[in-house]
């Protein structure tokens, strides 16, 4: 599955949603995973949103929030309402949304987590079938929307019994679905790249080189910060075999944007190689050989000994 940011937001999410977390680390290949006055729109059952309803939320939005409510706060289902509606750009499937986030439990209201603290806004995928009723909470919302969402409490992984989470979380941005910049006329010898109308890359390996070393071939040239070891990427990537150019994986066609860890081991080594030091909102071709890939290893549908072609577009790095 899709990598989501490390944290507690992370895993109420999808401690409920799911019911259990993959602890292995994805990568390419494998494919890597109160009531508000005004219009209300809700997601989940009527007695869920009637415990948040009598959620008091204040705070204007971009400031970190205070809740008020009845203690232990108990709800049977994960539910969402909008607190507040948000009249920027909408937020559209398949993007992934920034947000400020406070969680607190729902047993002591206890600050759980908030990016107000720590400077840091998590990202979240809108459209991630694993969060039906933030999805629904969000549609046809936009950037400055604050949603009080709630997961029930339950046994962990570990089997300790964890309260309900409450948490707030604004919309404070939504970034760009493929890569946006200079484009940049590419060496000879290598796969061809086609666009469709959405970005989605088309990969044809007719006449391309077998390498001899990993090749980093920018095809469009952002204008963000340059990707440091150490950062988490998201990314729209496409991945084919440069042997008959089978495509193996495609975030593209899974319809959402991936999150990997970069020059940490986390992905194959020609992904932490290639990509540290690209600009966000670059696009950029890697033709890997197997020993920077999977080796020797077979892991179908990559046969072992495959030299890999990817197109990644970096949306962002943090």
């Amino acid at each position: 599955m899709r990598r989501l940011a490390a944290t507690l937001v992370t895993t109420a999410l999808l401690l409920t949603a799911c019911g259990s977390a993959d602890d292995d680390a994805a990568e390419p290949g494998q494919s890597p995973t109160a009531g508000a006055e005004g219009t209300e729109q809700t997601a989940g059952a009527e007695e869920d949103l009637e415990a948040l309803r009598a959620v008091q939320v204040e705070g204007d939005f971009g400031a970190e929030p205070t809740l008020t409510f009845d203690q232990p706060f108990e709800i049977g289902a994960p539910a969402a309402i909008v607190v507040t509606e948000g009249d920027g750009d909408p937020v559209e499937d398949g993007q992934i949304m920034v947000v400020d986030v406070l969680a607190v439990s729902g047993d002591e209201n206890e600050t759980l987590q908030s990016t107000w603290e720590t400077g840091a806004p998590e990202r979240l995928p809108y459209g991630d079938p694993a969060l039906p009723q933030l999805n629904a909470a969000l549609e046809g919302q936009g950037v400055g929307t604050r949603v009080l969402y709630a997961v029930p409490g339950g046994p962990s992984q570990t089997g300790e019994e964890v309260p309900a989470t409450l948490l707030v979380i604004d919309v404070v941005d939504v970034l760009p679905t493929r890569a946006q910049g200079t484009a940049v006329e590419p060496q000879e010898g290598l796969p061809t790249v086609t666009l469709d109308d959405d970005g989605a890359p088309t990969i044809d390996v007719e006449g391309a080189q077998e390498p001899t070393e990993l090749v980093v071939q920018p095809l469009i040239e952002g204008d963000g910060p340059e990707i440091e070891a150490g950062q988490t990427i998201s990314v729209q990537y496409h991945g084919a075999l440069l042997s008959d150019g089978t495509v193996f994986d495609s975030s593209w066609e899974r319809g959402q944007p991936a999150q990997f860890g970069i020059g940490v081991g986390q992905v194959i080594q020609g992904w932490d190689e290639g990509l540290v030091g690209q600009k966000v909102g670059s696009q950029v071709l890697l033709v890997i050989p197997s020993e920077q890939a999977y080796g020797d290893q077979d892991r179908d549908p990559i046969p072992a000994n495959s030299d890999l072609v990817f197109v990644v577009d970096i949306l962002d790095a943090f």
